[in-house]
């Protein structure tokens, strides 16, 4: 059985990201489904849709299924497995792989409201529970 990080496979760009969270929010969809979700948000034409599907397919992120002359699109991998392995990966590039050292750049940056160390702390009792 394969790893989780090769499922993820290469990289995805912030564009090829929208159309991921189009597929995830509901799948399958066909490229004008997504279009109808980000083309007019992003100011977006259908092409630049089928070029990013085509890209993802390509990166083994999304998966085809003909119907009639239209294709199906679908992820074949999860968001959560995704989310997983980017943070992974910018805790390793930017914190040398320690995950602390993220908490500690927020909380001097000050980009943590009291909520969010509410929140931290709250995951962190389940955890060592």
């Amino acid at each position: 059985m394969a790893k989780r990080e090769d499922k993820i496979g290469e990289r995805i760009s912030e564009a090829e990201h929208a159309v991921m969270e189009a597929l995830w929010d509901d799948s399958p969809l066909t490229a004008a489904d997504v279009c109808e979700r980000v083309c007019e948000q992003r100011g977006w034409s259908m092409p630049t849709v089928k070029t990013l599907l085509s890209r993802l397919v390509t990166k083994g992120a999304v998966e085809t299924e003909a119907d009639g002359r239209r294709f199906l699109y679908t992820p074949t991998i999860a968001r959560a497995d995704y989310v997983g392995h980017e943070s992974r990966r910018l805790v390793d590039r930017l914190f040398g792989g320690r995950p602390a050292s993220l908490f500690a750049q927020l909380a001097e940056s000050e980009a943590l409201t009291d909520q969010d160390l509410a929140e931290i702390e709250r995951l962190l009792k389940e955890l060592r529970s």
